[in-house]
């Protein structure tokens, strides 16, 4: 059974402590969430836990002006001090990369399935952005991840050939990891850190999106059902950012 709730917030600031929610919040897990500005409400989907389900597509992103703090205060002052070039990971071969190597170009970070209702359409918009892009400072990350429906099951060969092969993408695709849970890889514990997301911080499905400016700082978080061609317009505004 789906439950519905819709909470009343302030224009410019809102927190959890103003919203009342006339329902047990340990029976459910909330799943979608819609913005009416007009009316200014939230309307907010809330289903029994048996995995997410991505149907809207009405949120464009996760503002990091507005988010809800998360976690430990002492730990997130030392992920601020941080940046995505100081981590080393392994690419789809299962060679070390340092991401010190992407200092002074805009990233997108995306977690990959090849299984995914998703998937057809974000990398087809994903390599589109690139090669528009790429000749101007731009890159896209991606990490595959078969955490969300076990829709990533094969190996990274399988991966690598499926995402070239079928899609063409020339962008660097990386190790599977992990990222959620107790075996998280740590760039993505640090990417979560820094933009805890609007309902918690754990990464909801695939082909989420975190925008990364030239200094390795994270300045937005896109939910998964966030086209690729919407984040174009933020891309674009970093790369002409000194």
């Amino acid at each position: 059974m789906a439950y519905s709730a819709i909470f009343s917030y302030p224009l410019q600031s809102f927190s959890f402590s103003q919203w009342k929610l006339c329902l047990n919040p340990s029976s459910v897990s909330f799943s979608s969430v819609n913005f009416l500005p007009l009316t200014n409400k939230i309307s907010v989907g809330a289903f029994p836990h048996r995995g997410p389900c991505l149907h809207s597509s009405s949120i464009h992103r996760f503002s990091l002006n507005s988010r809800i703090s998360q976690g430990n205060p002492v730990y997130a002052r030392a992920a601020a001090e941080k940046s995505v070039h100081d981590y080393t990971v392994k690419d789809i071969d299962g060679t070390d990369v340092s991401l010190e190597k992407f200092k002074g170009k805009v990233l997108l970070i995306v977690n990959v399935a090849s299984k995914c209702g998703l998937t057809s359409s974000n990398y087809s918009e994903l390599s589109h952005l690139y090669e528009k892009y790429k000749s101007q400072g731009f890159e896209i990350l991606a990490f595959p991840c078969n955490q969300f429906g076990g829709q990533e099951p094969g190996s990274n060969k399988e991966i690598k050939q499926f995402a070239c092969t079928r899609f063409k993408a020339e962008f660097p695709i990386f190790d599977k990891v992990d990222v959620n849970g107790p075996s998280s890889s740590p760039l993505y514990q640090f990417l979560k850190s820094s933009a805890g997301g609007f309902l918690g911080e754990l990464i909801k499905w695939n082909f989420e999106k975190f925008l990364v400016d030239k200094n390795g700082k994270v300045v937005e978080r896109y939910p998964p059902t966030t086209s690729p061609f919407q984040i174009e317009k933020d891309i674009q505004r970093l790369l002409l950012a000194a």
